[in-house]
């Protein structure tokens, strides 16, 4: 099986039109409109988790975004099934959900009392009547009504089955060298003997949502009725540093990591403190949002919709640049991208690495990660540094594929 492993390049040159996914096409998390922002896709009511679902339970997802707009648009969804690759699969609708696989976005509310005009849009998914036939991987598009081409924006979240009881450690790494640097997974799944062969199981790890750092693991043993992942190099993860983050949820003076906050032609800007290579530092390990992030406002009720926009400005003053690779800033903030959306561009006139985003008020966390020409992993060691002590969270994806199956089951998930 080959893993989905390869990065979703996103060139955003003013395209807002994407024609809808096709069977067969690789689909990621990414935004094709530059008027849309802060998209998030969670479980209703469990922020800063990955978007999954138990299909025998009634929870659904939470999806919302802004426009940067005082006008409202009229925006529809449409979901579609896909393969453990990410591939949509071709699955008709009527094989993966009972009820409508299509539906309005029809919560919306405009900014209030922000510097910049927006509307924030939220719905819950699947509609109220539907629920899902299938387990596996999932897309969601959401297009402009008037468009149905032209797609928007891309999210993919996972149904499971609950079928399978998965266990999950973390310990140094039992036949390595870099004990210190590195961290090594063991996990047990535990099936009913009519899915226990290995042979049509996929057992899938990724660490901190990290997409460039999703891996397949293989067999290892079976203990009594339990198999067994364990012993092997694709178990061993670079163990990584704590999330740097920071805190923009009030305009009005610098918070966390924020040097400086000043408005200009009717724009908010913050300066945060430059960052540094942390690869030769002491480990010191601090609790952040393992690169989530989270709207937030100080002095206001509802950050949805009075939180403002903000131009945050990035900087990685270095001796030199890299000639061998890029730098990128990756969390939810980038949708975890090693893309153009997250690379930092060297500025010679001041020997720095530096990055402008717009973003909503609130907390976020990120890595800088370095990506060598031609790769499409990137890597803590140069810029972060690798302690095998980094709080990281693991997450285990269960799937079956016997013969004569139509889809990629997920039979259970597991966060660890």
């Amino acid at each position: 099986m080959k893993v989905y492993m390869k990065i979703c390049v996103i060139l955003l040159l003013g395209l807002a039109a994407m024609v809808n996914t096709v069977v067969g096409q690789t689909v990621c998390d990414t935004v094709l409109s530059p008027d849309i922002k802060t998209v998030t896709l969670y479980r209703n009511g469990v922020e800063l988790e990955a978007p999954v679902l138990r299909m025998s339970g009634n929870d659904r997802l939470m999806l919302s975004f802004d426009k940067l707009s005082p006008q409202p648009s009229s925006y529809r969804y449409r979901i579609m099934h896909c393969d453990m690759d990410w591939r949509r699969d071709g699955l008709e609708p009527y094989d993966f959900i009972s009820g409508f696989e299509e539906g309005s976005i029809d919560n919306h509310n405009p900014s209030f009392t922000t510097l910049t005009d927006y509307v924030h849009y939220y719905q819950l998914i699947p509609s109220q009547y539907s629920r899902f036939l299938a387990s596996g991987n999932y897309a969601l598009e959401v297009y402009d009504q008037d468009m149905p081409d032209s797609v928007v924006l891309v999210r993919r979240f996972r149904v499971y089955e609950d079928e399978a009881a998965v266990t999950g450690s973390v310990a140094k790494p039992s036949n390595s060298t870099d004990v210190f640097r590195n961290q090594e997974i063991t996990v047990e799944v535990d099936l009913k003997p009519q899915y226990a062969n290995p042979r049509y199981l996929h057992v899938i790890a990724c660490q901190n949502d990290r997409t460039d750092l999703l891996r397949e693991l293989p067999f290892g043993s079976y203990s009594g009725s339990k198999l067994m992942y364990r012993w092997n190099e694709a178990n061993v993860f670079p163990g990584g540093n704590c999330f740097r983050y920071f805190d923009i949820s009030n305009i009005h003076t610098a918070m966390y990591n924020v040097q400086k906050v000043t408005q200009y032609g009717g724009e908010l800007f913050a300066f945060l403190r430059p960052d540094e290579d942390r690869s030769r530092k002491n480990f010191a390990p601090v609790q952040s949002l393992n690169g989530g992030m989270k709207t937030n406002v100080w002095d206001r009720n509802d950050p949805q919709v009075e939180a403002d926009y903000v131009w945050v400005t990035f900087s990685l003053p270095l001796e030199r640049p890299f000639l061998d690779g890029s730098v990128h800033i990756v969390g939810a903030l980038t949708d975890w991208s090693l893309g153009e959306v997250s690379r930092m561009e060297w500025m010679p006139q001041y020997k720095t690495y530096g990055k402008r985003m717009l973003l909503k008020q609130g907390y976020y966390a990120y890595q800088l990660l370095f990506l060598p020409n031609g790769e499409t992993v990137g890597l803590t060691a140069t810029l972060e540094g690798d302690h095998f002590g980094t709080d990281n969270r693991y997450t285990v994806y269960v799937y079956l594929r016997q013969p004569g199956d139509r889809y990629d089951r997920l039979l259970g998930v597991k966060r660890f």
